[in-house]
């Protein structure tokens, strides 16, 4: 009998830190959304894009934004972008660099930098993004530090992709708590806004469908405006979106 290959297995179990074959890709999506080509990723099914080359963790195939929720994402920034001639787009927690890679494709004038902290999953994805069509500036290690004395052009505006690991942040009846991802959602806005107070800022939170209504408050305080938008492309109740919310750079 075929082995269950389902999100235990590829997060938590013996698949985690894995690379996985054609076949368990496939497998995954299978018996978990009956569907072969669930982890579309860079805009092509797991036939196309493992055949040039490019390979997924088990923890990443289950973890990463995949195409669908990655381009509604990137037209919906692109939608609320502030008005600028160039941006720089940043993703602190880069995983795949799906959704950062979405983005840059729908925002005009814009390069994309992107950090991640795992060795295995950074190597990985470096190797993946090479083969795209996309130049993204991806760097090992912790986003706080190696900001912290990087500059961005004068008249770039900033977008921030921010999905830090939810871990026990989420659960399935409650929802997903704003303030328990790690690190909390309202650190990192209070973070890149201190660090690039110069520049108008829009903010992209990935979120679920049922979110603590504190921690939605907390969050949406920092911010000049915010508009949510969750997206109906998964399962009643299990649904992802974003929650978008801009700063205004400070003279």
């Amino acid at each position: 009998m075929t082995q269950l290959h389902d999100r235990a297995l590829l997060l938590h179990g013996a698949k985690r830190n894995r690379v996985l074959t054609l076949a368990e890709v496939e497998q995954y999506g299978l018996d978990s959304f009956a569907d072969a080509d669930y982890v579309r990723i860079y805009g092509m099914p797991p036939r196309e894009w493992y055949g040039r080359g490019i390979r997924l963790l088990g923890r990443t195939a289950v973890e990463c934004t995949r195409d669908g929720l990655a381009d509604l994402i990137g037209r919906d920034v692109a939608r609320r972008r502030p008005l600028s001639t160039r941006y720089v787009v940043i993703d602190p927690f880069a995983g795949s660099c799906n959704t950062l890679y979405w983005i840059l494709k729908h925002v005009p004038n814009s390069e994309g930098m992107a950090f991640e902290l795992d060795p295995q999953a950074f190597e990985l994805s470096s190797r993946n993004i090479a083969l795209l069509d996309r130049a993204i500036d991806l760097t090992q290690g912790d986003y706080e530090t190696l900001l912290a004395d990087r500059q961005v052009a004068a008249d770039a505006s900033l977008i921030v992709f921010v999905a830090p690991p939810w871990g026990t942040a989420l659960d399935e009846t409650s929802g997903l708590d704003l303030s328990a991802t790690q690190p909390p959602i309202t650190h990192v806005i209070d973070w890149f806004g201190r660090k690039f107070a110069e520049h108008a800022i829009l903010f992209a939170i990935q979120v679920y469908e049922t979110i603590s209504a504190s921690s939605l408050a907390k969050v949406q305080g920092l911010m000049d405006w915010s508009e949510l938008c969750v997206y109906d492309i998964n399962v009643a109740g299990r649904n992802h979106g974003i929650l978008l919310g801009a700063r205004a750079a400070q003279s």
